[in-house]
């Protein structure tokens, strides 16, 4: 009975060890962030767009009694034109003014906004899709299947991003989904370097070895040691690769094959009718861009916040 309750014990105490451990690598990579002021700075940054996103109407509320959503944050629908000014100038009736259809300015910049991130978001989860799996696939198997999945890799890198987004959706037309899936497909090469860079190097670890003495096999040694060990850096890729998606939808809009009107985007917004009017109507396309500015500065600092704060080589001292 003794014997049975110091093995019950060591047991416990071995579990509770390992559990105090893996929370202490998350307590410590949160009290690094926490304490990184320009991290906290792109967080709230973060924090207030997806506000505008969720709460620009009450599409929560309208979608389980079946009626259309009613503007929250917004003043008025994204579409909605008056019959007052048109081109209006920032102001008391118009916070930032209208464009030249006479639509409110600001409900279509909270609208963009919903679009931009949900287009980045969605967009990035395409590209981890695709990503992940064949950086894994290389970075475990090497030989022939690594030296296929890079020379891909290398041609895919050989085409300017911008232009193999245009060139797909010149060939898809315009429109949210289009957009997305573009962009999604351009946006996988890095991921898989990084995967298959993080999976070259813990494959060599002694703990990957001894696996593979006691029988494991490989999908057991991907799953439990290879992923969790390299989640790290990939969520950190995923925060950095929202802007970068951002950007580029903002960039397709611009040049006229991104999102369609009237549904609005931000780089729709500075292409269609801001650039073409920045000498008299500047609020047109500076307030769009600012958005796309304070967006791509939001998610930039949280990115390097939490890669700062998820690097193991950085000690907390405290």
């Amino acid at each position: 009975m003794a014997t049975q309750a110091q093995t019950a014990t060591g047991t416990n105490i071995a579990q509770l060890k390992q559990s105090r451990q893996a929370r202490g690598l998350y307590y410590d990579a949160g009290r690094r962030f926490v304490r990184n002021k320009l991290a906290i700075i792109g967080l709230v940054l973060v924090t207030l767009l997806l506000i505008l996103v969720i709460f620009a109407d009450d599409w929560f509320i309208a979608l389980p009694l079946g009626r259309e959503p009613k503007p929250l944050i917004a003043v008025t629908p994204y579409d909605h034109g008056f019959y007052g000014p048109t081109g209006a100038f920032p102001g008391k009736d118009y916070w930032l003014g209208t464009d030249l259809v006479g639509r409110d300015l600001f409900s279509r910049i909270v609208f963009g906004a919903r679009v931009s991130l949900t287009v980045g978001l969605l967009a990035q989860l395409i590209a981890f899709t695709i990503g992940i799996p064949l950086g894994s696939i290389a970075g475990w198997k090497g030989g022939r299947t690594d030296f296929l999945v890079m020379r891909l890799v290398d041609v895919m890198s050989a085409i300017p991003t911008l232009l193999l987004a245009f060139l797909i959706m010149a060939r898809l037309g315009a429109g949210f989904w289009n957009v997305m899936f573009a962009i999604g497909l351009t946006s996988w090469i890095n991921i898989c370097r990084l995967t298959r860079a993080q999976f070259l190097s813990l494959r060599e670890k002694e703990y990957i070895e001894a696996s593979q003495m006691i029988g494991a096999g490989a999908w057991h040694i991907i799953r439990v040691h290879l992923f969790p060990n390299s989640l790290a850096p990939i969520i950190v890729a995923l925060t950095l690769g929202i802007p970068t998606a951002i950007f580029l939808e903002a960039s397709l809009s611009f040049l006229g094959v991104g999102i369609n009107p009237p549904t609005p985007s931000w780089g729709q917004m500075i292409g269609r009718d801001g650039v073409a009017n920045i000498n008299y109507f500047w609020h047109l396309a500076f307030f769009p861009a600012l958005m796309i500015a304070i967006t791509m500065l939001g998610f930039t600092l949280v990115g390097d916040g939490l890669r700062d704060a998820l690097d193991p080589k950085m000690l907390d001292e405290k």
